[in-house]
């Protein structure tokens, strides 16, 4: 199977030829993989891949090596399996904006439904990490709530979020958990968000997180660690979210500093 057969014409979103290299020894499934993203394209979202022997003769190679192809393909998100059912073309990724927009607005933005799942409300004393980036003593009471992120009922992220108590102390009395935390703050507790430091990495989940999310714990994630501050400069919150790789993308809009 001649790998030029398999590389697609230039296209500025994906990597160039197809990520093959000019002396074209490629892995075989890499070359069925290449092959995989073209009838994806055609297909369209939603459309059943073709059986296993189907494709495995269509393209020559073995159940093994197709296997390896179509499985990196769901890795990326490109693919779905469902269980009994078979194997499905993806809907595209959700994009959260990397800024002060909430996971709300950031959903509602692409028609999406958002909603949380509550796994934990409760109090807890400061570390020293969480009281040098929240700018209160160890030992602090803060507040932590633990919420499963909710695409149109989907499950898709796990976000924590740490509050100072003694800045917030009315806030479970006001707030719903399953709603936006953005909103509240803002609306019932005049709060205003004016920066935030955040920093994005690749993780794997832990077993507890795969479970909650419901998803394979091989499956790469996306990490966000935020620190939101206020008009004033005192930190708002800290919170760690962690989002499926195969179901979010994050844009960023870059400005030249003054």
């Amino acid at each position: 199977m001649p790998a030029s057969h398999f590389v697609p014409q230039y296209r500025a979103d994906g990597p160039v030829r197809a990520g093959i290299p000019e002396h074209g020894r490629i892995p075989r499934y890499y070359a069925v993989k290449t092959e995989l993203l073209w009838l994806i394209e055609a297909l369209g979202e939603g459309a059943a891949l073709p059986s296993e022997r189907e494709l495995a003769e269509r393209f020559s190679v073995s159940r093994v090596t197709l296997r390896q192809a179509v499985g990196e393909l769901v890795l990326e998100g490109k693919l779905q399996r469902r269980q009994g059912s078979g194997t499905y073309v993806a809907p595209p990724k959700l994009v959260q904006p990397l800024s002060l927009v909430s996971y709300t607005e950031g959903m509602r933005r692409q028609g999406v439904d958002p909603g949380r799942s509550v796994i934990t409300v409760e109090h807890l004393p400061a570390d020293e990490v969480l009281a040098r980036d929240l700018k209160v003593s160890r030992g602090d009471r803060v507040i932590h709530l633990e919420r499963v992120l909710l695409a149109d009922d989907e499950r898709v992220g796990l976000e924590s979020t740490y509050l100072p108590e003694s800045r917030f102390p009315t806030l479970l009395d006001v707030f719903d958990p399953t709603t936006s935390l953005y909103a509240c703050l803002t609306d019932r507790l005049g709060v205003v968000f004016d920066e935030a430091e955040e920093r994005v990495e690749t993780v794997l989940a832990t077993p507890r997180e795969a479970l909650l999310i419901g998803t394979n714990p091989a499956l790469p994630m996306l990490l966000l660690h935020r620190v939101s501050i206020d008009d004033d400069g005192v930190p708002i919150e800290r919170v760690r979210s962690l989002f499926r790789g195969d179901r979010f993308s994050f844009m960023a809009r870059l400005r030249a500093d003054a």
